[in-house]
């Protein structure tokens, strides 16, 4: 058991980036001071290992998995009751990726439930009066949300792997919602970050504020009892709860009277996309993520295969030089997501290029290793002769090896501040992921351009990158993260800080992080960073660094064999509040 004490505060031991490479446990990141007494971010067991950004969540799909349940209920189970634990970050009125791996097959699954544009959306429609991106629109008020996923992707995946009845895996939602649970910190500070927008309409102020108009605090109890009958409507009708009946009345009916853009015909045209998984290689091991509309495994392969020939380990953990080559392959990676990525049903993505090792030695050739490179000295790359801040994530695995990686999101802290009257839905403000115009930035400032410009039906970019690690087919590690754009940085360094540099499961994760994408021109760190010495010697190289959290946490679970049993790891990320078991 790892005790820890204070949030994002690591151990440091000061030694000179000219000296022996330090240890990689001398910069683990200490736990949040959310965390209950009992340390739960580590467990281990043989039969299956869990790991969710919650407790309510984890324990639910423990009790699916014990009841007989298959992963995929336990998948199922968890995304409702995060919806309800975590109203900040995701939600049934939001959407998703998923990543499957059937032990049976040996099939890996990539499914996109991900919000849609509606169909009455236009390219200009965040534009304000002088022609230039209005950030009000696409994240705040009824024009930020997209037709929802999260029901029709959840719906759609029971009825093609599941085992247990439906309504046995959304009661665990339902009774959460109904009783209610203390506030802890970080949603107290959500709902203090977002008082304002909370308090513009009854339906969010009933909820979320008290009666004089401050936000709940932590340890006072958040009930969600209209959200628990929406939840039982669902229960009872699985897709067509949400999609049809009372609940679709009572969102569609809202949105007329906001002038909004969702209408019935969107409910109806709404289609759960089944894509196909991108592929990568990185020290022998298949690197396996989600394809486009997420740029998050595009670009995470695209990062490894940038360090790759420079053998990381021989630099140093954490060292300036291991740190510079990262920072440049992300970039790299950026400045081409800025350029190429968006929604693969309507723009033509270079897949294949951007993930080219070719590709990333022509990039790797463009670095120095005595130099940083400004943002302005960083473009797009030529992939193409190379072709053949708020969300939830949970990992899974079971002793048969099948896997399960997904990451969930409303956007934004608690979306875009509405709630559906009557329903208890929050409203997500995924719309904010388009590109109001080439070069605009987005709340987690990405740069987009005109492959992610705004259409009807179409998907907006995301950098949720939830991904399996495999070797000669079996499986080794199943990860991602919340976290905006730096969940690609994050997930990146847990891979390269467990296949790289050979770091335990929980170290990978605990370790300090590094992000940087391209525009804004900073390379930032988790306090309180590497040693000294490195940081002189990251500004010496000419980055502008910022130490301060990266805001990114990684659940990660992983096969360990060994001569007597194949051991099954989960860790939840220490710098959050969520939760592991296994057994």
């Amino acid at each position: 058991m790892k005790q820890m004490s204070f949030f994002f505060l690591s151990l440091l031991l000061l030694v000179s980036c000219a000296s022996t490479p330090p240890s990689p446990e001398n910069y683990l990141i200490l736990a949040s001071n959310e965390r209950p007494r009992e340390d739960r971010t580590e467990a281990v067991g043989t039969k299956f290992a869990l790991s969710t950004q919650g407790s309510y969540s984890t324990q639910a799909a423990r009790d699916v998995l014990a009841e007989g349940g298959n992963l995929i209920d336990a998948a199922v189970t968890a995304s409702f009751v995060l919806s309800v634990e975590r109203p900040q970050s995701t939600g049934i009125a939001g959407g998703g990726f998923m990543l499957y791996r059937e032990a049976s097959t040996q099939k890996i699954y990539a499914i996109d439930f991900r919000e849609r544009a509606p169909l009455k959306s236009e390219e200009r429609m965040f534009l304000g009066a002088d022609g230039q991106p209005d950030s009000k629109l696409s994240q705040d008020g009824i024009l930020a949300s997209g037709v929802p996923g999260m029901v029709a992707g959840l719906s759609e995946i029971h009825q093609r792997f599941g085992k247990l009845p439906w309504e046995r895996l959304v009661k665990p939602a339902i009774d959460l919602a109904e009783r209610g649970f203390p506030v802890y910190p970080h949603l107290a500070a959500a709902l203090e970050a977002r008082a304002a927008a909370l308090a513009r309409e009854p339906a969010a102020k009933n909820i979320y504020l008290k009666k004089d108009g401050s936000p709940l605090k932590a340890g006072e109890i958040l009930a969600q009892r209209d959200l628990a009958r929406t939840l039982r409507e669902i229960a009872r009708k699985q897709r067509d709860g949400f999609y049809k009946g009372p609940v679709a009345q009572k969102f569609l009916a809202y949105f007329r009277q906001k002038q909004g853009l969702i209408t019935e015909k969107d409910f109806a045209d709404y289609e759960v996309k089944w894509r196909e998984p991108v592929r990568g290689r990185y020290q022998g091991h298949d690197i396996v993520s989600m394809p486009p509309p997420s740029s998050g495994g595009v670009h995470v392969i695209q990062v490894l295969n940038f360090v790759e020939r420079d053998a990381l380990q021989t630099k140093g953990f954490l060292s300036a030089n291991s740190i510079h080559l990262a920072a440049s392959a992300l970039q790299s990676a950026f400045a081409d997501r800025a350029q190429y990525m968006g929604d693969p049903d309507f723009v033509k993505v270079p897949v294949q290029g951007l993930i080219s090792k070719d590709y990333a030695g022509v990039l790797r050739s463009k670095v120095v290793m005595d130099k940083a490179r400004s943002a302005d000295q960083v473009s797009a790359g030529d992939p193409l002769p190379y072709e053949s801040q708020e969300t939830t994530h949970f990992s899974m695995i079971d002793h048969e090896g099948n896997m399960v990686a997904s990451t969930q999101t409303i956007n934004g802290w608690m979306g875009s501040g509405l709630v559906v009257p009557g329903t208890g839905l929050v409203l997500n403000n995924e719309m904010d992921d388009f590109s109001a115009a080439t070069g605009a930035q987005n709340l987690f400032g990405a740069v987009g351009g005109a492959a992610n410009a705004v259409a009807p039906k179409k998907t907006p970019l995301s950098s949720m990158a939830p991904t399996l690690v495999l070797k000669d087919e079996k499986p080794v590690m199943a990860l991602g993260a919340p976290g905006g754009t730096r969940i690609i940085s994050c997930v990146a360094q847990t891979i390269l800080n467990s296949l790289e540099f050979r770091m335990p499961l929980f170290e990978s994760v605990a370790s300090v992080r590094y992000h940087h994408q391209w525009k804004p021109d900073i390379l930032q760190l988790d306090p309180p960073g590497p040693a000294p010495e490195v940081l002189k010697a990251l500004e010496e190289l000419g980055y502008k660094v910022d130490v301060k959290p990266t805001g990114c946490f990684v659940m990660a679970v992983a096969r360990e064999s060994t001569p007597e049993a194949n051991i099954l790891r989960a860790v939840a990320d220490p710098r959050d509040i969520g939760t592991s078991q296994a057994e």
